[in-house]
């Protein structure tokens, strides 16, 4: 379940749990999900880059879902 609180958070995370997540090996699957524990105003914060989590796993898979969407 990829919906949160924020639709900034939707645009992002809805598209990745869609087109990438089921091609993640199960450690990545694990660290989605527990990035979707975490609050949206910490999760806006990392997707917006005014911060990063203290979690270096975690800002992988922030860095991940921001690779998708940015332009190369």
């Amino acid at each position: 379940h990829s919906r949160r609180g924020m639709l900034e958070l939707d645009v992002l995370l809805v598209p990745f749990f869609r087109e990438v997540y089921p091609h993640l090996n199960d450690v990545d699957r694990d660290l989605y999900r527990r990035l979707l524990t975490c609050e949206d105003q910490d999760m806006f914060g990392w997707f917006m880059q005014r911060a990063e989590s203290e979690d270096a796993e975690l800002q992988r898979m922030v860095r991940m879902i921001l690779d998708r969407v940015q332009p190369k």
